[in-house]
């Protein structure tokens, strides 16, 4: 779980939006924006939680929580940020931008910021100006004069300054072989590109007209001089944006990533790099054949307009697939149930613990639901709809100090009275709110009067995590907080004031926000916000399996790290490891944890196979059963096979009571590895 590090003193800088927001794409829609959030953000309590911290942001700017460049936007020092495959991070003048090697020792793939290249613009202060899902602009001052604007972006190796005024500006190093203003410098083993426009370059000085850009990117190991005059072709046009669709189409979710410039030519190309997870759909478009070297692994360089690539669709559901279970088993299941219900925990009041409990009950109403089991689906329903609807009073923390909601409108995020993890700090939210979705999806499937009642605010943790306005035009809630089109998966930390950049561990329960999403939006009848949260499913899933459960790791890269499984990804770094424990049930548990009826994607053959599944499940029960998280292990091994589901049925029914995740339930359990058993 994330948590922000440095809490000081508040001290927000203002000044005009000089750049220009991206437009729109036509193929997108507005999913939750001003017209349907603003009354009912009226109708909540207004409060600050928070405690108070640097922010540095440009005027009218809603505070960028969440996004892999949030350490640009809060905290008093200067922290790096990984727009991939790059490094960048202000100084005291300006910036420096660097191409991390990569360091593999047993349990860390090091990515770490290097600042190979330092331009000094003779800037003061900086402040984040504009930005959308993947891009962003920094604004350089000299007291209360704009010196001039530099944007990255993820899936761009380039760092384009543009000149607010005429001016010199200073790199670190003398530039080589000067053509037309363009030229090379290598800095700490790395060559750097250098390209102007509207300016001169006269050794380690750059001069630029008004409007005038300079434009840096790392050259590609093993690049000709005509591939180095091409990819120099490409860089001109310095980079002003980058604009996300997504649609549903026959191969799955497609997501299109358009990076504009300023050419003002829609179809201008420049320097674009695929993850590998974007498959060849991405990497075929323009490839050079030159590639770089990350912590993901060797990545090509391309030439393009953009980036569109398409993940597997995965159905969204909150039910298991109990049809083909024996009479028998469904009596185990039935005595089980009869003894979860009768000892229904005390609802959490916390908004992470409060929205599992919620979750736990919510999978024992629909296994009684699907065992015909009447009399307990209605204590359940109505335990259910008593906790949920008491969450869901807009006025609640007006009364208590707990199971409610308030707004910040400072952070402009949606926060519990009783947080935790950092919550207060926006830490999270798709993890805890992911919870809330479901249940309530759940409960009201069949029951719109009762969807109905508890939208005013049960729209709100959705509007928090999944507002789209398509470009950034929203006035409560920034697009989409926590989900990076580009990764395809979400970032936990709120403030990320870190030096590794923002970080994500449960990609797990990211999946679970996203069904949780989906099944709400089905229940509450919004199809624009149901085409969102399946999209933001089927990418979140397939990096989920790419990138932590079964990375490639074969290139010589990695050669050190010692494992099958990353379980903490940052922007400069890949960890085995967690924030909570060092046991290797932990580090696997985290990404299985909930194991929701969607979670079957953990055995496909994206995911690893039963061989794959098998090695995890022995790392993490190396030590037996009475270990963390080991509920879930046991579940994620029935996706082996009958014969691993045949062993953790067994092992289930005798698994101690007290070590059950306070998430889960001997039924839910039992429940989920039967319906492995049939299939």
């Amino acid at each position: 779980m994330a948590a922000s590090a440095l809490l000081l003193s508040a001290c927000t800088s203002e000044g005009s939006q000089t750049t220009q927001t991206p437009s729109r794409p036509s193929t997108a829609s507005t999913v939750l924006g001003d017209s349907t959030v603003a009354p009912l953000v009226k109708a909540l309590p207004q409060k600050s939680i928070a405690p108070a911290t640097t922010t540095k942001l440009a005027k009218g700017l809603i505070p960028p929580t969440n996004k892999w460049y949030s350490g640009l936007a809060f905290g008093a020092e200067s922290f790096a940020v990984f727009p991939f495959p790059i490094s960048f991070q202000e100084t005291a003048t300006g910036f420096s931008a660097g191409l991390p090697p990569v360091t593999a020792t047993e349990n860390t793939l090091f990515g770490e910021n290097v600042p190979q290249v330092t331009l000094d613009v003779g800037a003061s202060t900086a402040v984040v100006s504009r930005y959308d899902d993947v891009s962003v602009t920094v604004e350089h001052r000299k007291g209360s004069t704009v010196i001039g604007h530099t944007t990255i972006a993820e899936g761009s190796p380039l760092v384009s300054y543009v000149a607010a005024s005429s001016q010199t500006t200073t790199l670190d190093g003398q530039v080589a072989s000067t053509v037309a203003g363009r030229g090379t410098l290598t800095v700490s083993g790395q060559e750097w590109a250098v390209v102007t426009t509207g300016g001169s370059i006269d050794g380690a000085s750059v001069k630029l007209d008004k409007g005038g850009s300079v434009v840096l990117f790392p050259v590609p190991s093993g690049a000709s001089s005509s591939q180095l005059t091409k990819l120099m072709t490409a860089a001109e046009a310095p980079l002003t944006g980058v604009t996300t669709a997504y649609k549903s189409v026959s191969k799955g979710e497609q997501t299109s990533l358009g990076y504009t410039t300023a050419s003002g030519s829609k179809a201008q190309s420049t320097i674009v790099v695929p993850l590998p997870h974007q498959g060849s759909d991405a990497a075929s478009t323009g490839c050079t054949g030159l590639t770089y070297t990350t912590i993901y692994g060797t990545v090509p360089v391309c030439i393009s307009s953009g980036l569109t690539f398409t993940t597997a669709a995965v159905e969204a559901t909150g039910e298991l697939d109990l049809s083909k279970l024996s009479s028998s088993q469904k009596a185990t299941l039935k005595s089980q149930l009869e003894v979860d219900v009768s000892s229904l925990p005390t609802f959490n009041t916390d908004t992470y613990y409060g929205g599992k409990s919620l979750y736990r009950a919510a999978m024992l109403l629909q296994i009684a639901r699907q065992l015909g089991d009447s009399a307990s689906a209605k204590t359940l329903t109505t335990k259910l709809t008593t906790e949920i609807s008491l969450w869901m009073e807009p006025d609640g923390c007006t009364t208590r100090g707990q199971e409610c909601f308030v707004y910040d409108p400072k952070l402009k995020t949606i926060v519990g009275l009783v947080n935790s993890f950092g919550s207060e700090l926006a830490n999270d939210h798709h993890f805890h709110y992911g919870y809330f979705l479901y249940a309530a999806g759940v409960v009201a499937q069949n029951d719109p009067a009762l969807a109905k009642r508890w939208a005013p605010v049960m729209n709100l943790l959705a509007a928090d995590i999944a507002t789209n306005t398509g470009d950034q035009s929203g006035t409560y809630f920034p697009d989409t907080r926590a989900y990076d089109p580009y990764f395809s998966h979400a970032w936990a930390s709120g403030y990320s004031e870190f030096n590794d950049g923002n970080n994500q561990e449960s990609s797990s329960e990211a999946v679970n926000a996203w069904n949780g999403l989906a099944l709400w939006a089905k229940a509450s009848g919004d199809s624009g916000l149901e085409a969102e949260a399946n999209w933001m499913l089927s990418g979140e899933t397939a990096s989920a399996l790419a990138y932590y459960v079964n990375p490639d790791l074969t290139g010589s890269e990695f050669d050190g790290f010692s494992h099958e499984l990353v379980s903490l990804n940052w922007g400069g770094k890949r960890d085995y490891a967690t924030w909570f424990s060092a046991a290797p049930s932990a580090i696997i548990g985290i990404q299985l944890i909930p194991m929701s009826p969607v979670s079957t994607y953990l055995g496909t053959e994206a995911g690893g196979g039963s061989k794959h599944i098998i090695s995890l499940v022995d790392t993490a029960l190396s030590a037996g059963t009475n270990v963390t998280l080991a509920d879930y292990v046991l579940m994620y091994e029935s996706l082996a096979g009958t014969s691993s589901a045949d062993a953790a049925l067994a092992a289930a029914k005798k698994f101690p009571s007290a070590s059950i995740d306070n998430g889960n339930s001997r039924t839910y359990m039992l429940a989920f590895i039967m319906a492995q058993q049939t299939k």
